[in-house]
Formats: C-alpha cells, sequence, structure tokens
C-alpha cells in the first residue's frame, strides 16, 4: 500500500452553507472573519491550503490588514500562494476602502475638528512608508470640495512649495483649507520646517484672505493639531498685530 495521499482542502468540498462568499450572500459581509472577505478577494487556495487558510496564513505572517496594506508587491509576491493576479485584487480593495470613506466625507458635510481630519484620514496615510502632504479644500461652509495630495516625499520629508497651496486654493476657489501630511516613523510631533512652513501658510492666507484652519500632523494611532495647540491662532495673531503697529 502506497503513502497516503493529502486530501486538497477546497472551499468546494465544503457545504454551501459554510463557503465565504455563499454566507457573505446570505447574512451580509459583518457576518464574516477578516480572513473570510481576503479568501474571497484571493478566490483559490495553493498547495493543498484552502483560500481561507492561505488568507489567514497571509494575515498571520503580515500581522494583520494595515501590515499588508504597507508592503508593497514585491514584498508580497514572497508570500507562498501570492501570484501578481492575487496581490493586484487584494491592493485594488485595499484602495477601495479608503476611498470609500473619502466620500462619505464628502457626504458628512463640513469639517468641525481636527479629530473629524484625523479620522477621515487616518485609513488613507497611517500606512504610508513615505511622507505624503494632503491639503483639503472647503467652501465657506467649512464642507471638503476636494482632497488634493500636493507632494510626496522621502521617509523623513514631503517637501511642498507655498505657492503651489495657494495655486490649488486659487483653482478651486477655497474659502479655506486644511493641511495634512504623516510621519511614517509613527511620532506625529511637529519638526522645525514643520513649524515654519505653517506659519508662512497661515501669514500668507491672511493676505490672500484664504483661511488656514489648521496643519495636521498623522502618526500611529495619534496625531498633533497646529490648530489645538493655539500655534494657528498664535500665528495670525503675531501677523495681525505686525500689520496695526
Amino acid at each position: 500500500m502506497g503513502p497516503k495521499q493529502r486530501y486538497a482542502s477546497t472551499i468546494k468540498a465544503w457545504p454551501v452553507e459554510e463557503r465565504p462568499r455563499e454566507r457573505l450572500l446570505a447574512h451580509g459581509p459583518a457576518a464574516l472573519t477578516t480572513a473570510e472577505l481576503v479568501a474571497i478577494l484571493l478566490r483559490t487556495g495553493t498547495g493543498g491550503q484552502s483560500a481561507v487558510e492561505l488568507a489567514r496564513s497571509l494575515l498571520e505572517k503580515t500581522g494583520g490588514l494595515r501590515e499588508l496594506d504597507r508592503k508593497g508587491v514585491e514584498e508580497l509576491q514572497e508570500a507562498k500562494g501570492l501570484g501578481l493576479a492575487k496581490i493586484a485584487q487584494l491592493k485594488a480593495a485595499l484602495e477601495l476602502g479608503r476611498r470609500l470613506m473619502a466620500e462619505e466625507k464628502k457626504v458628512l458635510g463640513a469639517v468641525t475638528s481636527s479629530k473629524e481630519v484625523y479620522e477621515w484620514l487616518r485609513p488613507q496615510m497611517q500606512t504610508l512608508t513615505k511622507e505624503v502632504f494632503k491639503v483639503l479644500l472647503l467652501n465657506g461652509s467649512n464642507e471638503i470640495m476636494e482632497s488634493v495630495t500636493a507632494s510626496e516625499g522621502s521617509l523623513t520629508e514631503s517637501p511642498v512649495y507655498l505657492r503651489d497651496l495657494v495655486n490649488l486654493a486659487n483653482r478651486h476657489q477655497a474659502a479655506a483649507l486644511i493641511v495634512a501630511h504623516n510621519h511614517p516613523s509613527g511620532n506625529p510631533r511637529p519638526s522645525p520646517t514643520d513649524k515654519s512652513l505653517t506659519e508662512e501658510l497661515v501669514l500668507m492666507g491672511r493676505l490672500l484672505k484664504i483661511g488656514v484652519l489648521d496643519h495636521v500632523i498623522i502618526g500611529d494611532n495619534r496625531y498633533y493639531s497646529f490648530a489645538d495647540e493655539g500655534l494657528i491662532e498664535q500665528y495670525a495673531a503675531a501677523f495681525d498685530g505686525r500689520r496695526t503697529r
């Protein structure tokens, strides 16, 4: 008698009511685990593993969805069972999630606090491995008209120029703006460059009658707000004081 053969573990062999896709259609996506949702994207397993087992293994090795999102294509190709098609499907799904949150914010209306800005931008920016500088362009009611990436930089800096920010505001006829960028290190404390840029932007805004409401720095599950720290008001007051002398 020859060696025992391992039966392939395929989702098709499962009872219909236990298959992730069928359960999602019957009960909604909230009824599935993260691994089962990822398995639907992967569609098939590999090497005797079902798609769910492959998804569970992938999440365990990467440390969860956030770390999975951080990894580039080359890194993901090192995982057994992940080809370019599967990687593309995963990346597309994660990006769609971010874009959904962006659209939801537009529906919700006006921005009222730095916490709202952070909660909206965190899914888009917290997992980035390089600094990205974004501008939220607002109308007179502080509703977001557009979110624009002004620059992309390196691990430690993202060069941005005041004239570019002013041009963006003028092009979209924005009444005010909020700027934000991430710190891949996870520590949102502002650098001297962050402070000088924010001060110059506030001064420019006062001259051109464009409101600069905040500069939010996004870190690892935390953020820094220039407005909350009183610095936006301080910079504006210093400018107004110089003009009245």
